[in-house]
């Protein structure tokens, strides 16, 4: 990659490289913003069936969590610029998300402005977590913010969905019941702190092949969609993650089995049921009324018996 000697670029990679705490959104510094872009999980996850477009028509609500993807947005002469960094690779050209959001931000304002991106990955792809769909948003909001663009929400939401079908999620609050293949979203203005683990398995998935190996089972979907429909009719949010359903979750397993093997341990162990977010590879566990010690207890095993790396996280503010 190509050494950056920009100042602004350097103070960037040093404060990415701070431990995750609660962050803000947005980070206004001279000459450019920093936006950050968190990880979501899936507290349920139903399939309705295949739509004519191709697509599968789901139901799910996802949460955003405390860990971050962090953009760098710095106006420059012209041209587009990306550079990614960080512990995980993305692409720096027109096939990463934020660039094909940059050129489609300036189509739809009318304008052309010299912009860098600098794009910290913290976040890897392939698990379930919506990092790329989250880096996306980040570039439409972070363009419009630091050009004054002046473009609305919904014109925001419209180029978010045409790009990714999580983007619209990651533009809103932090719980939202997605529908459709994901891009109509319904916030749901709970008071929901939670706290969990995240799993994240050294396997990547692919989301495409794991809606490919989808079986639909339709006397499943009606069941789980009444009891899943009542909780959020209830406003009960906190109850999904504890009933954990999914139902890529068979098919993700069939594919991978060392997923499947190691939900299976885990959960046998752990503090309480471990959850595949999204197709995968990322799964969770809620521990919200766990003591600190069976906390640490738990990712000791993960680490040591299972040779699986984790993180404590928190239910995101914004």
């Amino acid at each position: 990659m190509v050494e950056l000697k920009c100042e602004l670029a350097i103070l960037f990679s040093e404060r990415a490289s701070m431990s995750p705490e609660f962050k803000e959104q947005f980070e206004d510094i001279e000459g450019g913003v920093v936006v950050r872009a968190p990880a979501k999980i899936n507290l349920s996850l139903l399939i309705a069936g295949k739509r004519e477009d191709g697509f599968h028509e789901i139901e799910t609500v996802m949460a955003k969590v405390n860990w971050y993807d962090e953009l760098l947005i710095e106006r420059i002469e012209s041209g587009i610029e990306l550079f990614c960094e960080g512990p995980y690779w993305a692409p720096e050209g027109p096939e990463n998300l934020v660039w094909r959001a940059c050129r489609r931000v300036f189509d739809e304002a009318g304008v052309e402005y010299g912009v860098r991106f600098t794009l910290r990955k913290n976040i890897p792809a392939g698990t379930g977590l919506g990092s790329a769909s989250s880096d996306c948003a980040a570039a439409v909001m972070g363009l419009d913010r630091l050009f004054d663009l002046g473009l609305s929400r919904g014109q925001q939401m419209r180029i978010g969905g045409e790009l990714g079908s999580d983007v619209p999620f990651f533009m809103g609050g932090p719980v939202a019941y997605c529908t459709g293949r994901g891009e109509k979203i319904d916030e749901k203005r709970c008071n929901f702190f939670f706290k969990t683990i995240l799993l994240l398995p050294d396997v990547t998935v692919s989301t495409k092949k794991v809606y490919e190996n989808y079986h639909h089972d339709e006397d499943e979907y009606r069941r789980l969609h009444g009891e899943i429909s009542q909780y959020i009719a209830e406003n009960r949010i906190d109850l999904l993650g504890s009933i954990c359903e999914n139902m890529l979750a068979a098919s993700c397993f069939d594919l991978y089995p060392r997923l499947s093997d190691l939900k299976s341990r885990s959960g046998s162990l752990g503090p309480g049921r471990v959850c595949l977010s999204g197709s995968g590879s990322a799964m969770y566990c809620m521990v919200t009324d766990v003591e600190e010690h069976e906390i640490e207890d738990f990712q000791s095993m993960l680490r040591e018996r299972m040779g699986c790396e984790s993180l404590l996280l928190y239910s995101n503010r914004w």
